[in-house]
Parts: C-alpha cells; sequence; structure tokens
C-alpha cells in the first residue's frame, strides 16, 4: 500500500485501517466496527438503524404498564392459591407460573397492538412486579412469609418469560 492510500479510523486519527463501514463508507478501526449481519458498520449507523424498529408510542408506556400490572395482579393471586394445595401444588406452579406469564405477555401485545420498544419492554416488566407487589405486602402484613414463596416462584419464572415473548427472543430456533 502506497502513502497515498492510507486511511485512518474517523473516530481514532493515529490508527490506520483498511476497514470501512459498508452502509456509509466511512473508515473504522476494529475497535469502532460493529459486526452486522451484512457486514461490519460504525456505531453511528447501527444506532440509526435501530431507530427504526422502536415504534412505541407514549400511550404504550401507561397502557402496557396497567395491562402488566392488572394482569400480573389476577397471576400472583392465584400463584398464593395454588402454593397451598400442598406438595403437588408447587409442581403446579411452576408449569402454570410461565404459562400465566405468557398470558400476561399475549395481553399487552394485543393492547400496545405489537408496538415495541426496548424501555417499553422494560416499563411492561415494571408492572409485571408492581402488580405482585399488593399479595407480598398482604403476606408481609399478616405475617405469612410462607405465603411469599409462590409469589417468588412466579416473579422468579414469570418476569424473563414475559420480557423474551415480548422481545421475541429464541431460545431454540426451528
Amino acid at each position: 500500500m502506497t502513502e497515498n492510500n492510507i486511511l485512518y479510523c474517523a473516530n481514532h486519527p493515529t490508527v490506520e485501517t483498511t476497514l470501512r463501514c459498508n452502509r456509509c463508507d466511512k473508515p473504522i478501526c476494529p475497535k469502532c466496527a460493529v459486526k452486522a449481519p451484512v457486514g461490519y458498520r460504525c456505531r453511528e449507523c447501527v444506532k440509526s438503524q435501530q431507530k427504526i424498529f422502536d415504534t412505541s408510542e407514549s400511550v404504550d408506556y401507561v397502557l402496557g404498564f396497567i395491562v402488566a400490572a392488572f394482569l400480573s395482579g389476577v397471576a400472583s393471586i392465584l400463584s398464593g392459591l395454588v402454593g397451598f394445595i400442598g406438595f403437588f401444588g408447587w409442581f403446579i406452579l411452576v408449569i402454570a407460573a410461565p404459562v400465566a406469564a405468557g398470558i400476561i405477555a399475549e395481553g399487552v401485545r394485543m393492547a400496545i397492538h405489537k408496538h415495541r420498544s426496548q424501555s417499553l419492554y422494560y416499563t411492561i416488566l415494571a408492572g409485571v412486579v408492581v402488580g405482585a407487589l399488593p399479595v407480598i405486602l398482604f403476606n408481609l402484613i399478616t405475617f405469612n412469609f410462607f405465603g411469599l414463596i409462590p409469589v417468588g416462584i412466579y416473579l422468579v419464572l414469570g418476569v424473563p418469560t414475559v420480557y423474551y415473548r415480548l422481545a421475541g427472543i429464541q431460545l431454540f430456533k426451528s
């Protein structure tokens, strides 16, 4: 390579590079490159592309939180009741908690019209936890510490399930 063809990173002017962003053609070094399915891109192009996929509106945050809190409140009450069945109830709870979380996720998805955003998902998760708080507080006030276990199991299994159902993350590709 001759002296005239040397490229320097746009973000690090002292670093020589031969790599360019495949979208904007900006010279980037390996530290600045983000591997995308179509090649390497600069961070600015990746951020601008991700903004296209955020379709949430302000009403979605309120609606998603309220629906998630309400459905989670119902699910946490039911999980508390199932926990009192006995040993067999614990097995039912381990199976029913992810199912209830899937129902919550689908109910929220219908309420927000399938809009999506990372911050919207976190708001919905906060709604799931807030919906379970009345049951937790009731058990604490009545000194029913054993009653906290079913709600805890529901939250431990339910919160990740709601997130993965909404975010569309697949653990196993079919």
